[in-house]
């Protein structure tokens, strides 16, 4: 049997989860990047987007997730080292948390960039041997006033 865990009877609680992730991208896409250049359009902008819209689907792709109604969401994409770095936040006053709308933003906001720039990062055989996501974790969760980091 399947069934996802009933949270009725849990108090409504202020609840924040913070996820970070990174996308190892080579020198020339970088550059892309910095220079404004990439053929579709601006990768950060889209990927942050893409985060925020797929926060609010994470029921729709983990089947055991709660619904649940974010009170405040947010996606920032910058230029890091060797590629870019999210950092994905949602929060909610309910019975159940919300790292896994945080985990999947991060996570789709990083997917969106290389789609974007995975023409620059094939190599001759079609392959990306410079491109990497991750690692992606939690890490921050807040719940009522204490907080895990």
């Amino acid at each position: 049997m399947t069934a996802q865990k009933d949270v009725g009877g849990k108090p409504a609680v202020a609840r924040r989860a913070i996820a970070t992730g990174v996308l190892s991208l080579s020198p020339g896409t970088r550059r892309a990047l910095r220079n404004h250049s990439v053929e579709k359009g601006d990768p950060i902008a889209a990927g942050e987007l893409a985060g925020l819209l797929a926060m609010k689907r994470t029921p729709d792709l983990i089947p055991h997730c709660h619904t649940i109604a974010l009170t405040g969401s947010r996606v920032e994409i910058v230029p890091s080292g060797r590629g870019v770095r999210v950092t994905a936040e949602a929060s909610t006053v309910g019975p159940t948390g919300v790292e896994m709308e945080a985990l999947v933003g991060a996570t789709v906001a990083l997917l969106t960039v290389w789609d974007m720039v995975k023409y620059l990062e094939k190599d001759g055989r079609g392959l990306y041997p410079r491109t990497s996501l991750g690692p992606v974790r939690v890490t921050l969760k807040q719940k009522g006033r204490t907080s895990t980091a």
